[in-house]
């Protein structure tokens, strides 16, 4: 019997166009082979509203892992969160 995989995690990017560190952020999970959705908040009234209700905050990105938000680009957080060691893949 093999041992069970661990199940991938939930990431959801919230995100703006213009945002310098929606990009950064993006980069820094691609270059570490993490998967995640990207919810852009300029373009979803809905999902911006309720980002705001649940974060208390109005600024992006907003990284989201297993139902966990980080409000910025929180890097020592995003490894803690998603067992990443910081180094670029």
């Amino acid at each position: 019997m093999q041992p069970a995989q661990p199940r991938p995690h939930r990431v959801l990017v919230f995100t703006t166009p213009t945002c310098s560190w929606c990009n950064r952020t993006k980069s820094y999970l691609r270059s570490h082979g993490v998967r995640f959705k990207e919810v852009d908040v300029s373009r979803d009234t809905r999902a911006a509203s309720d980002l705001a209700r649940r974060t208390g905050q109005m600024g992006v990105p907003v990284i989201e892992i297993d139902g966990r938000p980080i409000v910025g680009f929180d890097q020592p957080q995003i490894d803690r969160l998603l067992g990443l060691s910081g180094e670029r893949a």
